[in-house]
């Protein structure tokens, strides 16, 4: 007879109800009775593992398509992931792994070809500072930068932090003497400054002035090999990018960044070396180079040569290589300039 009375499974509309009950209670009471509270925690755990299987399937099946447009329909319905990052410090660590799992999941579920999460991210937009000053809360701080690296997926999503008061505070955040927490934040700074193309051209552009002043003397000239190394590598980056043209020709026009750059070519790294070249040769091969840019690398030239000379990747590339050669046959042809 047992078999008659099973419970029926959960669909995944009652398991994300059944979730955002427990997380108004885990919010709402703090102090409730231990045994009570453990209890709850465990049925959270439950829940939330069970909502991960759905979207993920279990190793053995598939996804459902049906079930996941069913889940994210009523996870966005009402506030579920505002309670999930609220309540994100009061979980256990297992949980708070598979609640940013389901997190990310989430920001690229379409339903009917459109991704609800970037709406119900718009209209609770300021969950983004809650998720990026966790960079401030060592435990939190993984978890929080691995949902707001989802969310920012979204264009306008990232356009409001990108805009916000919150990109100075990279710049800290990157340095931070937790190495892994410094790293996940500069993988956050490295997709804010690469993934939607117009949007960050657009704020470059804007705000050249203080980006730049802050990238060159905290990450560019910063003690720390791993962040100059990765400062260099992403320069590189932003301004091969075809869609930041006019800040390439803007920051290939500075004394001052050229100096950088050519501190950075005498660096001990090989790598910190290669990525230097591949910025230093925006400032080399550019046809419109004012005065005191030509008179640097005219004083410079010989020991500039002499560099290259000796200046040679691990493997073969035939790219590097030709560049190289564009660089050198500049700098030798160069005429000093009247300084007007």
């Amino acid at each position: 007879m047992k078999g008659l009375f099973k419970s029926k499974p959960k669909t995944p509309v009652d398991l994300v109800r059944q979730t955002r009950d427990i997380l108004l209670y885990v919010e709402r009471v703090l102090d409730t009775r231990e045994t009570k509270r453990e209890e709850k925690m465990i049925e959270l755990s439950k829940s939330i593992r069970e909502l991960k299987i759905i979207l993920y399937g279990n190793g053995e099946s598939e996804p459902l398509a049906e079930a996941c447009t069913q889940l994210t329909l009523e996870f966005f319905r009402e506030n579920t992931l505002r309670l999930i990052i609220n309540c994100l410090p009061h979980l256990n660590l297992e949980t708070r792994k598979d609640a940013t799992q389901v997190v990310a999941n989430l920001q690229r579920q379409q339903v009917q070809s459109r991704l609800i999460a970037c709406d119900y991210l718009e209209a609770n937009i300021d969950l983004m500072d809650i998720l990026i000053l966790g960079y401030e809360n060592a435990d939190m701080a993984l978890h929080y930068g691995a949902m707001l690296r989802e969310c920012i997926r979204h264009q306008s999503v990232a356009r409001y932090v990108l805009e916000s008061e919150h990109m100075k505070k990279f710049f800290d955040y990157i340095q931070l003497p937790n190495f892994d927490i410094a790293a996940d934040a500069a993988a956050t700074f490295k997709e804010l400054l690469t993934r939607h193309k117009s949007t960050v051209a657009e704020f470059l552009l804007k705000n050249y002035d203080w980006f730049f002043t802050e990238y060159n003397s905290k990450l560019l000239e910063s003690s720390n090999y791993i962040t100059r190394r990765q400062a260099v590598k992403l320069l590189a980056d932003m301004l091969l990018d075809r869609s930041n043209s006019a800040v390439m020709t803007r920051y290939v026009s500075s004394r001052e960044n050229l100096r950088i750059l050519m501190n950075l070519l005498r660096e001990s790294s090989k790598s910190i070396q290669l990525e230097a070249f591949h910025v230093f040769k925006l400032f080399a091969a550019n046809q419109n180079k004012p005065p005191d840019i030509v008179s640097i690398l005219v004083a410079n030239r010989s020991k500039l040569l002499r560099l290259f000379a000796d200046f040679k990747t691990d493997k073969e590339d035939e790219q590097f290589e030709a560049d190289k050669a564009l660089v050198v046959k500049e700098i030798a042809a160069l005429e000093p300039k009247d300084n007007k």
